[in-house]
């Protein structure tokens, strides 16, 4: 049992550091995924979506603590209670994401590596079951360092994810794992799979069907409905209202959906991704953008429009919030709108300006890193 409460130690230490720092990378896209989870739609815990964004940094760097005090044996019961209410937290929001098909990615590694619900939910159990076996054999973690060098440890660490932290928040990630970063074609990861010469997911529907004689009610597949001529079985009526949509057979997927810019209620998405060079001004909640940093972000529009480069706001915002924030801001470029999700995923930066060249993501600011036009111009001939 020692060798195996090692072992366990060992994975599961190493595991909770690459996930913290995974989202400590990106912790406003964890805070996006833990928005959702507090959302009425889920779990109806809508006072705590104001500060999803702190709750997020939090529960990042906690992470990577708890995996080095794990590994360096470090205030071993505090560390073992710790890890052991995380984990029971984060299987019971993953099974109820799994179960009822609330959550479609819990964000356990942030973009870097997607998990489906119930993928999710079973690395959870497989933690939960080796964090139990860690915290029922105790006397087996023997501190690796003195009390001071512990300390020490743990405070460095403090330290560096705290400096990690606050840079990526005023800035962007380090790096990017999503379909938008810099080197990425919107337009290639937009095409389809039978595009590319690839298998696309499979998705079918479950019926409920119910036996007017006995009440019974049955779940059954669309293929299987169709093969064994359900339909033609009188005594079984559909209740259509409980038909549910599945996947079938997993495939690819385009990494880019929902990118569909409107303005002027015109869909000019083609013209946008064929162009030479364009700047997206990206602001998806408008009344929540950084209103100070347009200071900045007009006199970079100005300059660019001066050399006929089309320079656009993009929202999910109302129409009428827009204009109102557009002319407060006095900004000499028009505003269409796109899909919220697609907006944060773009950038992480509310707002924050991306340069498309043909389709190409070749740069992308947050609005405290916007530069002069006149230090790019050379660079764009």
């Amino acid at each position: 049992m020692k060798a195996i409460t090692q072992l366990s130690r060992l994975f599961v230490g190493l595991l909770f550091i690459f996930s913290g720092l995974i989202k400590l990378n990106d912790p406003v896209g964890f805070s996006f995924k833990l928005d959702e989870y507090f959302s009425e739609e889920v779990l109806n815990l809508v006072f705590l979506q104001p500060i999803a964004l702190e709750m997020a940094v939090f529960i990042v760097i906690l992470e990577v603590l708890l995996g080095l005090a794990l590994l360096l044996g470090a205030y071993k019961r505090l560390t073992n209670w710790l890890l052991l209410g995380m984990i029971l937290f984060f299987t019971f929001l993953t099974f109820y994401s799994a179960y009822f098909n609330k959550v479609t990615d819990c964000g356990c590694f942030g973009d870097a590596i997607p998990l489906t619900p119930w993928e999710s939910f079973y690395k959870d159990i497989i933690l939960s079951v080796l964090i139990i076996v860690i915290f029922l054999n105790q006397k087996y973690i023997q501190p690796l360092f003195n009390p001071k060098v512990l300390k020490s440890s743990l405070f460095i660490a403090l330290v560096l994810c705290a400096a990690l932290g606050n840079y990526v928040l005023n800035h962007l990630p380090v790096k990017d794992f999503r379909a938008y970063a810099v080197g990425k074609s919107i337009t290639e990861g937009m095409k389809s799979a039978e595009e590319i010469g690839l298998e696309p997911t499979l998705y079918g529907s479950i019926y409920s069907l119910k036996n007017v004689n006995t009440g019974e009610v049955q779940k059954i597949n669309s293929e299987d409905y169709m093969s064994d001529k359900w339909w033609e079985k009188k005594e079984w009526e559909m209740l259509s209202d409980l038909t549910e949509s599945v996947v079938l057979k997993h495939g690819y997927e385009p990494p880019v959906h929902d990118f569909i810019i409107s303005l002027d209620d015109e869909d000019i998405t083609d013209r946008i991704l064929s162009d030479d060079l364009v700047y997206l001004l990206i602001a998806y909640k408008i009344d929540e953008t950084n209103g100070d940093a347009f200071d900045k972000i007009n006199q970079f529009a100005a300059q660019a429009q001066q050399e006929g480069i089309t320079v656009l706001g993009l929202s999910a915002s109302l129409d009428e919030l827009v204009e109102i924030k557009r002319h407060e801001w006095q900004t000499p470029f028009p505003f269409g709108s796109m899909d919220e999700t697609t907006l944060k995923t773009i950038i992480r930066s509310n707002p924050g300006l991306v340069q498309l060249r043909n389709g190409v993501v070749t740069a992308k600011w947050h609005y405290n890193d916007i530069p002069k036009y006149s230090n790019l111009a050379n660079d764009l001939k």
